[in-house]
């Protein structure tokens, strides 16, 4: 228990799905448990076995696909008034055949006595009481000193006396809590030193994030001598969440060179943090240290150019050491070394490079944006070094929607190819779809290729809500192929002009990328479709 190794605690399972929009099902929480025993952690809290059928449900399951951590079972202290061996809780915990349990009690005088209603001898009798049945069945105990670091700035040494009493109930660990995420990182410092004065007994930390510093104050409770960090994958949890061992792990390990949980599979940390969000139904948080999209972004002209010489010139670790990569934007902010890292074919010192440059930064300030659109942006490069060849033309366009007993979208494209010019015509779930099925029939007579293509996502952004139904828009297309993505985009304030822009930039695109070559087809060679 000494051991210089830290701890990692998982509670995603029960504190993670305190927060607003998470409701996870047992098959849910099987899969995420599953998945944090493959990345070492040592204790995973499934939930709290008294309180649902869903979590008793848990605990039955758990055992046949976590092999390594230690499944843990959470309560609270027996009720006053009841005997420890017929406190339902206590029952449960006992029931769930875990083989730690972590038990919760009020470190603090207001709570216990304002919230509980408990004399302050009370409260540490049952404390010392709970603890002390489950250790004599056999169970490793965690006790969660609640509210402690509040408690220690009410009444200090009846907060310490909550901690000798979970000890000389027999408990493993005492963790302290800053359940309502308000204490400073010296405040949690000071208030560890108390604690280690006083118990013998390893702590840990369990913060939570209401002043922005769960992690900070979790870190330097390691430094202060914790030996366990209690958290949830991405700071799940009540209002602003726990402390984030997405965040702490690899601080942990790169920074303050601590051993803690699988180290290998630190270099898979993103896929951890993004497969939970995904079965948590979360939308990632780009902007998550480590794991988000944009923590290894770099956009600014200067930042890339030195990157570009030392990435640690901008990056504090290297991407890979966590499962991400680097990722170079391309917008009005660029410089040269924005294009130059892209596209190694550029000339430096060429004019091209220069009016590239110039040509970015006057689509963005009509509303294009290349960051999350690298194909279009690639279109863009290769046909101003005249590489892109044109495929086709395209004539006219027409879309319109109908609405007799359902709503009928219909599209009329009219492209040249060569001497010869082709009308198709499609129908779908709305005007856009029936441009796409429209353009895909005029063109993949002609090019095959474009069978391959699918469309996987489309998104539209309004640039600026104050010209009302005539604002400017922005649509985002992403499309699969070979199992690649294509990534396009298109402005205007026609929606259906932005869509098709986009569209047709996807179709360049994949023309382009498979090395098509361009058909030169005269009116006696054509068919004309349908």
């Amino acid at each position: 228990m000494m051991s210089t190794r830290v701890q990692l605690y998982d509670t995603t399972l029960r504190d993670g799905t305190q927060r607003r929009g998470i409701s996870l099902s047992v098959e849910d929480k099987l899969q995420i448990a599953k998945l944090l025993d493959e990345f070492g952690f040592d204790y995973i809290e499934g939930g709290w076995p008294a309180s649902n059928p869903k979590d008793a449900a848990f605990f039955q399951s758990a055992g046949s696909v976590v092999k390594h951590a230690k499944i843990t079972a959470f309560s609270s202290t027996r009720r006053r008034g009841v005997f420890v061996d017929s406190d339902a809780n206590l029952r449960a915990i006992l029931e769930a055949e875990c083989p730690v349990a972590t038990l919760f009690g009020k470190s603090s005088i207001f709570q216990a006595t304002k919230i509980l209603g408990l004399t302050p001898d009370e409260n540490l009798t049952l404390i010392e009481e709970s603890v002390r049945y489950l250790v004599d069945h056999g169970l490793e105990v965690i006790f969660d000193a609640e509210h402690f670091f509040d408690g220690c700035q009410e009444d200090i040494a009846y907060a310490l006396k909550v901690l000798k009493s979970a000890e000389d109930g027999g408990a493993n660990w005492i963790v302290l809590c800053d359940t309502n995420g308000g204490s400073l990182p010296n405040q949690i410092e000071a208030y560890i030193k108390q604690a280690q004065s006083s118990i013998q007994t390893p702590l840990g930390i369990h913060a939570h994030n209401d002043g922005g510093l769960a992690v900070a104050n979790s870190l330097i409770a390691v430094d202060a001598g914790a030996l366990m960090v209690q958290g949830t994958i991405n700071g799940y949890g009540e209002r602003c969440g726990n402390a984030n061992l997405c965040t702490i792990w690899p601080n942990l390990v790169y920074k303050m060179h601590k051993s803690a949980g699988n180290e290998d599979m630190i270099q898979e940390l993103t896929r951890l943090s993004r497969t939970v969000a995904e079965v948590a139904n979360l939308i990632p948080d780009d902007s998550a240290p480590f794991v988000g999209d944009n923590a290894f972004t770099h956009k600014a002209g200067v930042h890339v150019g030195a990157v570009r010489k030392y990435a640690e010139a901008y990056e504090h670790i290297r991407p890979e050491q966590v499962g991400q990569t680097r990722r170079i934007l391309v917008s009005e902010l660029a410089g040269r070394s924005n294009l130059l890292y892209h596209f190694q074919n550029l000339d430096p010192s060429s004019e091209t490079v220069k009016e590239l440059v110039q040509t970015v930064k006057r689509m963005e300030a009509r509303g294009y944006q290349y960051e999350d659109a690298p194909s279009s942006m690639k279109l863009l490069v290769e046909r101003s070094l005249g590489n892109v060849p044109d495929y086709f033309e395209v004539d006219r366009f027409h879309a319109s929607v109908t609405h007799d007993q359902r709503t009928i979208a219909e599209a009329t494209v009219r492209i040249i190819v060569g001497d010869s010019h082709f009308v198709e015509v499609g129908e779908g779930d709305g005007p856009v779809h029936a441009l796409d099925v429209a353009l895909r029939r005029a063109l993949t007579r002609i090019y095959p290729v474009i069978a391959g293509l699918r469309l996987q996502d489309y998104k539209v952004r309004v640039l600026d809500g104050r010209d009302g139904t005539r604002s400017q828009v922005r649509v985002w297309i992403l499309s699969e192929f070979r199992d690649e993505p294509v990534r396009t985009v298109g402005v205007s304030r026609n929606i259906l002009e932005a869509s098709w822009l986009a569209l047709l930039d996807s179709v360049n695109y994949t023309l382009w990328a498979s090395h098509t070559v361009p058909q030169n087809l005269t009116g006696s060679q054509a068919q004309p479709l349908s």
